[in-house]
């Protein structure tokens, strides 16, 4: 029996950002799916969370899931607490053979991953007594860019959800992108036969398909960016020194930006812009391994030390 005509749980997250190694969880949703099940029973079936992230969500992100910072202060729960919960959630379907349909999953679980261990909590491996990725996992995205890989166009949910003739009452709501990205899937599963098998037939499949997924994408980009790096484990990528390493430096600006924001009031506009500065010079580091021109520069460099000469003034 195909996986398509079986239970589901469709999982999403709204977050701060799109990389996995800094975004923190602002949202998060699951739905239990049967067959013929619409978004006109949605309320009945859906978990959702809203989070704290501990930093500011940016303008941009606000932008597409629609909280704000007020909102998560004033509403959201601690993120520990929030990624400890949907954790036990995946464990328990996942345990029992339920799969979870994620769209491009790789971030959503990367994420999460990346959220357990910011608060020293049990991994979803750990919680599943494994050491691979959890599964079984389906990826709507990696599944249509398979089965249809000279299609033109978007492959974003919303352009799939189109495709596929699925209804996506809001985009970027998780709730709504979860249940979307359940009905995508079932709808590929439906069009492909060669798709119609178990899960954990699928799920090894789907390894290997999104690694050569991103081989081709990497290949096309490095024809204009030599260094371009795309990664290839599906559907967590694994903090390696590395990333963590680089993950710690991200945090940092973070914190930086964060503490600038929250307190500026206190510590007055000069000293908050440096602290800004600060963050945006680990960034530029982050994205170009390289160290900011003007911290080369001896003219510029003194005149950003007779602006901490000034920041201490207007501190004492």
């Amino acid at each position: 029996m195909s996986w398509h005509t079986e239970p589901l749980l469709g999982w999403d997250l709204e977050t701060t950002g799109i990389n996995v190694e800094t975004a923190r969880i602002v949202t998060a949703a699951a739905v239990d799916y049967k067959p013929g099940d619409s978004i006109d029973n949605l309320p009945d079936r859906a978990r959702l969370w809203l989070a704290n992230p501990g930093v500011p969500i940016p303008a941009e992100a606000t932008a597409v899931h629609g909280v704000t910072n007020e909102v998560a202060r004033a509403n959201g729960r601690p993120a520990a607490q929030v990624a400890d919960e949907i954790a036990d959630m995946l464990a328990a379907n996942l345990s029992t053979g339920i799969p979870v349909v994620a769209m491009n999953g790789r971030y959503d679980f990367t994420v999460l991953d990346r959220e357990l261990r910011r608060h020293n909590l049990a991994t979803l491996q750990q919680r599943l007594g494994c050491v691979t990725s959890p599964s079984p996992v389906i990826d709507p995205y990696i599944l249509d860019k398979q089965a249809d890989k000279f299609r033109r166009g978007s492959r974003k949910l919303e352009a799939l959800a189109v495709h596929y003739g699925v209804t996506l009452a809001a985009a970027h709501r998780a709730d709504a992108d979860a249940l979307a990205a359940v009905e995508v899937a079932v709808a590929i599963g439906e069009k492909f036969p060669e798709l119609q098998v178990y899960p954990e037939q699928l799920h090894v499949w789907q390894i290997h398909w999104a690694a050569q997924q991103a081989a081709s994408f990497q290949e096309y980009l490095r024809k204009t960016d030599p260094y371009a790096v795309i990664d290839s484990d599906w559907p967590l990528v694994p903090l390696t020194p590395e990333r963590e390493v680089r993950a710690a430096m991200a945090d940092l600006a973070d914190r930086y930006e964060y503490l600038a924001t929250t307190a500026g009031i206190y510590i007055g506009p000069a000293r908050a812009a440096h602290i800004t500065q600060a963050a945006a010079d680990i960034r530029h580091v982050l994205a170009t391994g390289r160290v900011p021109n003007y911290l080369h520069d001896p003219a510029t460099f003194a005149t950003a030390g007779q602006t901490v000469e000034t920041v201490k003034e207007n501190a004492s």
